[in-house]
């Protein structure tokens, strides 16, 4: 008779089933869902009644992953083999033969909040917290995590929702502690091609003595984010004491947020929302704050650019957008400043992550000097913030001009 276990985080496992398989390395890419493939006549399959599309648990000595079951029927795979895709290879941590026993996880619990709130009922905090532990456990399937995003852009979230959904994103992840004030950063809700202040900002700002770790995502809805856009100039996959050490040399980083732990179910979610194309308000507001407060941002500058293809259509959107994001990085202490921008055409000539990385935008004095004024109480010297300011202001113009002439 076999024997269950519950394994650490609630999954219980057969731990002396007797129908091991021999895991073997497909090679095939599936980006952050892990997959195992298996025969349809797998005795495995049978015996624990799995099922196309069937969440499985994988167990290879002390490690586990959660993955989506897809069966074959061609000689691909013998029939005690389990085919494992690189995500699913790389959590298990196998060897080409080594032995993988595979049986049904236990229910994911916090799939009941997503479906009351696919029925138009709130979410509270704890639900939310349960819900982003399991998306970064591996969890949830694209199908559920599908399901959560539409959820949460049919009937949107409200302000306390935000503020949990933001903390829980903070909370699973690592957060960046910094001696010096104020830690300064901005963030252009985007929607448009050639949007790429971010490089000259951080410059800027860092060549003047104040500290910037920029953490950014790559593509939701546009050709090319930021850490695309950085990545043709610069690594952009730093892990945490890389961050800190160019930080410390330099006052300033640009790197890709999904390289690190800091709000890691933002880039998973994203991956989502980039293939529905949905970016819902209260989700875009919990992945732009969380990474912020995760990567210890004392001072903000947001950006918000109103046209008929950007994320925000209209004023009256953008005036609810910038009150929202207002109050829920005040509840974390996050100081912010807000602009809202013409976003009726590109924002450069350049469109793609090399055409993007050429241009110097226009609005990188603009944004410049707000975010030398957002960070006035910061700055200690008395006389040091007016120089910083103008000296921000005048560097921001003058590589706007040299940029131009090129």
């Amino acid at each position: 008779m076999s024997a269950i276990e519950t394994l650490s985080g609630g999954v219980s496992v057969n731990r002396t089933s007797p129908y091991p398989l021999r895991a073997t390395r497909l090679r095939i890419h599936t980006h952050q869902e892990a997959v195992v493939y298996m025969r349809t006549d797998c005795h495995v399959c049978r015996s624990e009644g799995l099922t196309p599309q069937s969440r499985v648990l994988l167990r290879a000595g002390e490690r586990e992953a959660i993955a989506t079951l897809h069966q074959v029927e061609s000689d691909l795979l013998a029939s005690d083999q389990a085919g494992l895709s690189e995500i699913a290879w790389e959590r298990l941590g196998v060897d080409e033969g080594d032995l993988v026993y595979a049986s049904h996880p236990r229910p994911v619990e916090s799939l009941s909040a997503v479906r009351r709130r696919i029925y138009g009922n709130r979410v509270d905090e704890p639900s939310l917290q349960a819900i982003i532990t399991d998306v970064v456990k591996g969890s949830y399937s694209d199908v559920h995590l599908s399901s959560f995003i539409t959820a949460c852009a049919a009937f949107p979230l409200d302000l306390d929702e935000t503020i949990a959904l933001t903390k829980a994103m903070v909370d699973v992840g690592e957060r960046l502690t910094w001696s010096q004030t104020p830690i300064l950063d901005k963030h252009s809700v985007g929607g448009l091609p050639g949007n790429r202040t971010t490089p000259i900002v951080v410059a800027i700002v860092a060549a003047h003595g104040l500290t910037m770790p920029k953490t950014s995502s790559r593509a939701i809805t546009s050709p090319a984010g930021t850490a695309d856009t950085m990545e043709t100039l610069a690594p952009v996959d730093l892990d945490l004491p890389a961050i800190r050490r160019v930080v410390e040399k330099e006052a300033g980083c640009i790197v890709w947020g999904g390289a690190v732990r800091l709000s890691p179910a933002d880039d998973i979610l994203i991956r989502i929302e980039r293939a529905l194309d949905i970016d819902s308000e209260g989700q875009l507001v919990a992945s732009v704050l969380s990474k912020k407060i995760a990567a210890g941002s004392s001072h903000l500058v947001l950006d918000i650019p109103v046209g008929p293809t950007a994320k925000v259509r209209s004023a009256d959107a953008a005036r609810e957008l910038a009150s929202r994001l207002s109050d829920v990085a005040g509840a974390f202490g996050v100081q912010t400043r807000i602009i809202v921008s013409d976003g009726t055409e590109p924002v450069g000539e350049g469109i793609g992550p090399a055409l993007e990385a050429r241009e110097c935008p226009r609005g990188a004095a603009r944004k410049s000097g707000l975010l030398t004024r957002v960070t006035r109480s910061g700055v200690h010297s008395g006389r040091r913030a007016p120089r910083t300011r103008r000296c921000m202001r005048d560097g921001a113009r003058s590589i706007v001009r040299a940029g131009y002439a090129e």
